[in-house]
């Protein structure tokens, strides 16, 4: 059995089904490259019943032979929907912008198919870290982030799905800019405002929240924004409080089968040496704060 600390990902992403934890993430290893063997690439599960001991990496997706990706196999994270588990991944090519594709299996552990035709984001945006959100009326959105690289002012957006999640409906609409919070700072005059990860997170007050990373000082955090009117199509306002601002970050909360409020992020922002971490946190209705673990 393996520890967190054994376990090398960036972008954590925890499924909670049945009693057990599933955890998905980038594999560190090969982040940035492409390997010399590209059908190498995928996305592996981690499987735990107490958060503590994890079993070893069991491969959920293999590229296939005619797949179009062929490097940053990044962000996959698996939701419940309709009686199936949907992974939505960000893939690159030398050929195509870096988008969003939507997976689909059976089961937390896979095999999982490709389900969406095409990327679900622009063909012509460089995109990232897509999520699933469903409003209040049952329609299905995703969230993604449309990257500073090609925009500078990194921005996370939204795009209606179909109710299957094979395709978008009309065109994305902004949530967020980056270069809007008060402690935004251009990572320290570079110029880089970075959007990264969003994940939602309905409060026990019916607030709706937002988790995303940006950079900071240089350093990779982790921020918090609230919806006015608390659905995807609200003002959006960033917290001047960081949830995390020690060089971690990519994160989602999940609630523990002793009701436990969770956090996972991974930390330190550094390649081959980040590892998923665990923060307990707690509901203040309008907030989410850390608590001692």
């Amino acid at each position: 059995m393996l520890k967190a600390n054994d376990i090398t990902i960036r972008d954590p992403y925890v499924l909670v089904y049945k009693d057990k934890y599933y955890l998905y993430g980038t594999r560190s290893h090969l982040c940035w490259k492409k390997p010399e063997d590209i059908s190498t690439q995928g996305f592996d599960v981690y499987v735990s019943e107490d958060l503590e001991n994890w079993s070893e990496p069991t491969p959920v997706f293999k590229r296939p032979d005619d797949f179009w990706a062929t490097l940053n196999f990044w962000a996959p994270e698996v939701h419940e929907y309709q009686g199936a588990f949907y992974l939505f991944a960000t893939f690159w090519s030398e050929t195509r912008c870096r988008g969003t594709q939507i997976l689909k299996a059976d089961h937390p552990t896979g095999p999982f198919s490709v389900h969406s035709p095409e990327p679900i984001t622009p063909a012509d945006w460089e995109c990232l870290d897509g999520t699933l959100y469903v409003a209040k009326n049952g329609t299905p959105y995703m969230v993604f982030c449309h990257e500073w690289v090609q925009i500078q002012e990194g921005t996370i957006c939204a795009v209606e799905l179909t109710p299957d999640l094979k395709y978008p409906v009309g065109e994305p609409f902004e949530l967020i800019n980056a270069a809007d919070p008060s402690w935004a700072d251009g990572d320290a005059g570079k110029g880089r405002y970075v959007t990264d990860g969003p994940c939602f997170y309905r409060t026990n007050t019916d607030e709706l929240l937002m988790f995303w990373s940006s950079l900071r000082d240089g350093k990779y955090v982790e921020a918090i924004s609230i919806s006015s009117n608390g659905e995807i199509d609200g003002e959006w306002t960033t917290q001047d409080e960081l949830l995390y601002g020690e060089d971690g970050g990519h994160g989602m909360a999940f609630t523990s089968k002793e009701g436990q409020l969770y956090f996972t992020l991974h930390a330190p922002n550094i390649n081959y040496e980040e590892h998923p971490v665990f923060l307990k946190i707690a509901d203040k209705g309008d907030k989410i704060v850390r608590i001692e673990n």
